[in-house]
């Protein structure tokens, strides 16, 4: 995810290795449920460690691994005001992938329930 290249698309419609490489990646990143959260507050906006620590319930240590590995990725950025880092979304589509699937589970467990 964090090399940005070209999708590669065969003549036949079907997306290559790089793709699907890629989306896997994508997918390991969203793996863990916390990263999930993370991506979810960050939605509402700009927020540092402390902000998030308030609204999701885990250590500081275990929350910056996450912010870390998100940020890796590609999917935050952040900057720094003072001693404070500011953490903020930059890649959209993984918003609208974590969002997508997360309202379908949410439906799906409506009905189910």
């Amino acid at each position: 995810m964090a090399r940005r290249q070209a999708v590669v698309v065969e003549a036949a419609g079907v997306e290559s290795d790089e793709v699907f490489e890629l989306a896997a990646e994508v997918f390991r990143v969203m793996s863990a449920p916390m990263r999930l959260k993370i991506i979810s507050c960050l939605c509402n906006g700009e927020k540092n460690v402390s902000q998030l620590l308030v609204e999701i319930d885990t250590t500081q240590p275990n929350m910056s691994q996450h912010l870390n590995t998100l940020y890796q990725a590609g999917v935050i950025g952040k900057r720094r005001e003072g001693v404070q880092i500011f953490y903020r979304i930059i890649n959209d589509r993984v918003v609208t992938l974590c969002r997508a699937v997360c309202t379908q589970i949410a439906i799906e467990s409506d009905v189910k329930g």
